[in-house]
């Protein structure tokens, strides 16, 4: 339904059935209003399969069979747009079969710190990456006529006190890092709703944010949908109305009904505004009920298979050692961790899938005659004296079978408790026992391969003694199947790292300021975050961002630009060619990185601005071709209050990873709206120098100041002296060159020139 049908149905509602479409039924119903046609709606938890609360049962966390799809983490590792798609329509097949109108996710909030608690359930470090899956998520439930709500609007980077935490960030990070991601899917995407988060930023609630909810989202990005809060996360039920929150979720009782209500009685609240979120509420209800599919069927085993071939495409290959992988069936291997057993498919929380027909890798080599199989661990800590007993004895007996055999795969990661929404973790370790048998079996076993089970980055202190690393992150329940198919060979992996391994967590940018203090947390290391920071640092990393090896090699070739100059408001084409110059079909993940050469203002040694996932058979070329526009160039000026290029060379780098750039070029770029700075008394000369737009007028400037104070003519005071007289005039502010040049430079001329600048 289109927004003027909805008008037309709001315009004969009643203010008091408009102020209770405003909150849901109970926590999972929209309310109705049956005499216009409008239905009682249902939603449901995501991102990574659906989280129905079963009809008959009044616990929330009562959920119907479910198939759980890789995590949000491991999805990003795929950096494939089409297989997310995928994902997403059978996930929106399978709203429309279970009655489910809008699927809560995905979640677009940035990585900043590895141990945030949910992290699992979000899908980078980088923007531009979150932003594409997110928009391809959204796209995919969103073609079966569902809608797809996207999470949490904003700065929701912790859990540690996330109801309640003040956020205090610079609107550039905001901009550059923060919302980036939420723009790019809004905009490309169209999203049903976008839930806003809990926490404060800069002093105000989310909920109650009408620069973040209104200003930036709803007029300046055009966004049509509804913004829903997180649940329960109201404070101010009116403001929330004013500043852009439409719907308040779960339901209040009736409760802030009645205050919508007073409140456009006395005149506190203008009718309109709450017209305006019911348009948007009843379009949304009536697009779902127009395109309702009651013959849609959810076929749980194909969404499986479908859910296995994703998780394939997300493994990231982090070491391979002289090749020890593929394996070879005829090898002697013993798998080691209860995780073969019982893999950890999915994070904790409202998320958490009731999924049934998980696999273990256990189940998939069992006909496999020379695997055999120890627990090695358990997943929870040993507590008691008999536990203890027990672990020792089951330590002792993986290392007795990896000395007899051929090849040790141990199944690590992190248990259920580590990771979680509602807290963060205290760690980037692994619980101590698997760092103790995976140094253990490493010992008197060399081909010793290690299978990790985790939702965000861990130390690896025995990296070094290792042959293999394979990160599966929660790879849904295929993680099994998945898993046993790369170590074999069956299928290549192809997964990348969305985000940075650091060597240890004191090595992070936010280290020193998360969670932050009982009431706010300080966002200090602003745009530098995960390999933005690395790379400035010049910072040694466990595994950089993009990282991911494969069973075949690929060769980079042929970087050419379609234009050498262009303004910032043209395209750019780059284009690349990459061959499979190995003995097997395989993908890779082509990666665009962008780099100011030389910047005034502080940037990122380089960003992701493209990527493309290329299959690729042996001998096989293709060209990748990517399309940059002003985006790919500009930064955000708060000051200037938008999007701005400087003029200058950028270099154009293609590669494998962040660290692995295979090829480079260049191109001229010149803004067509320049960045228009206010010059004062204050001002320093070095920042006047730098103006393109009056050459002639500082070109002057500049002569008259180096004859006052000879920085351009005769050295007569010696190297140092030298050097101080002409750093201490660029840095000089115009008011100080009349009393410094003797009145050579008089007042009334610099008045003069700033007028000029300034016009």
């Amino acid at each position: 339904m289109t927004r003027e049908e909805a008008k037309k149905l709001v315009s004969q509602m009643t203010l008091e059935e408009k102020a209770g479409l405003c909150s849901g039924k109970d926590f999972w119903r929209l309310k109705s209003v049956e005499r216009l046609g409008v239905p009682e709606v249902m939603v449901c938890d995501g991102p990574n399969g659906l989280r129905k609360q079963r009809e008959d049962s009044d616990n929330i966390n009562d959920s119907i069979e479910a198939v759980c799809f890789p995590g949000s983490c491991a999805e990003a590792a795929s950096f494939d747009r089409d297989a997310m798609f995928q994902a997403g329509a059978a996930m929106g097949n399978a709203c429309q079969a279970e009655n489910i109108s809008i699927l809560l996710g995905p979640g677009a909030n940035i990585k900043r710190s590895p141990i945030c608690g949910r992290n699992f359930e979000y899908y980078s470090e980088d923007p531009y990456l979150s932003g594409q899956i997110a928009a391809s998520h959204i796209q995919g439930v969103q073609s079966k006529h569902v809608g797809a709500c996207i999470k949490h609007f904003a700065a929701n980077n912790q859990e540690t006190r996330r109801m309640s935490i003040d956020v205090e960030i610079d609107e550039r990070t905001l901009r550059e890092i923060y919302l980036a991601a939420f723009e790019e899917a809004v905009k490309e995407a169209k999203p049903w709703a976008v839930m806003c988060s809990y926490n404060r930023i800069n002093g105000t609630f989310a909920s109650e944010n009408k620069w973040l909810l209104k200003d930036v989202l709803k007029d300046e990005w055009g966004y049509e949908g509804l913004v829903v809060t997180d649940w329960g996360a109201i404070n101010d039920r009116v403001i929330g109305l004013e500043a852009g929150v439409d719907l308040e979720m779960p339901g209040s009782g009736g409760t802030t009904d009645v205050m919508l209500v007073e409140a456009v009685k006395n005149g506190n609240l203008a009718e309109s505004v709450l017209d305006d979120s019911c348009e948007r509420i009843v379009s949304r209800i009536m697009t779902y009920k127009e395109n309702r599919n009651d013959s849609a069927v959810w076929d749980r085993t194909e969404d499986h298979k479908l859910a296995v071939e994703i998780a394939k495409g997300c493994m990231v290959l982090l070491k391979n050692e002289s090749d020890i992988l593929p394996l070879s069936k005829e090898q002697s291997v013993v798998m080691i961790g209860k995780f073969a057993e019982k893999p950890r498919i999915q994070g904790g929380g409202s998320s958490h899938v009731n999924a049934k027909n998980w696999s273990s890798a256990l189940e998939q080599v069992k006909t496999m005659e020379n695997v055999t199989y120890v627990s090695g661990f358990d997943t929870r800590d040993a507590v008691s004296e008999d536990e203890k007993r027990l672990e020792k004895q089951r330590f002792n007996d993986a290392l007795a079978a990896a000395k007899n055999a051929e090849v040790a795969v141990i199944y690590a990661g992190l248990p259920d408790v580590y990771e979680s929404e509602a807290f963060d973790r205290k760690h980037m370790r692994l619980p101590e026992i698997q760092n103790q048998l995976i140094q253990a079996v490493a010992q008197i076993q060399p081909n010793t391969v290690v299978v990790l089970h985790n939702g965000s980055p861990i130390e690896m202190p025995w990296i070094n003694d290792v042959k293999a690393v394979l990160e599966t992150y929660l790879g849904g329940e295929g993680v099994g199947e998945a898993t046993v198919d790369i170590l074999f060979g069956e299928t290549n992996p192809s997964g990348k790292l969305p985000e940075t391994f650091p060597i240890k967590l004191e090595d992070n940018p936010s280290y020193l300021n998360f969670p932050g203090s009982t009431t706010k947390v300080e966002y200090k290391e602003g745009i530098f975050v995960g390999y933005r920071y690395y790379d400035k640092k010049n910072m040694d990393v466990l595994f950089p961002f993009g990282h991911g090896l494969s069973y075949t090699t690929f060769e980079y070739t042929d970087i050419e630009v379609n234009k050498e100059q262009i303004t910032d408001e043209e395209t750019l084409e780059v284009t690349v060619t990459v061959a499979n110059t190995g003995k097997r079909f395989g993908k890779e993940v082509v990666q665009l990185y962008v780099q100011d050469v030389e910047s005034q203002v502080i940037r990122p040694v380089k960003e992701l601005k493209g990527f493309e996932k290329v299959a690729l058979e042996p001998g096989e070329s293709k060209s990748v071709t990517f399309t940059l526009g002003k985006r790919a160039w500009a930064y955000y000026d708060a000051e200037g209050k938008g999007w701005y290029t400087e003029e200058g060379e950028f270099k154009l780098l293609v590669g494998a990873s962040s660290r692995d750039i295979r090829l480079e070029a260049s191109v001229y770029v010149t803004p067509v709206q320049k960045l228009k700075r206010v010059y004062t008394m204050n001002t320093i000369l070095g920042d006047l120098y730098s103006n393109q737009e009056f050459k002639d007028e500082i070109a002057e400037l500049k002569r008259m100041c180096d004859s006052v104070f000879d920085t351009d003519g005769e050295k007569m005071l010696g190297e140092s002296m030298d050097a101080m007289m002409e750093a201490q005039t660029r840095e000089m502010p115009m008011k100080s060159l009349p009393s410094f040049s003797n009145g050579k430079i008089s007042r009334e001329y610099v008045e003069e020139l700033l007028k000029k600048l300034n016009a």
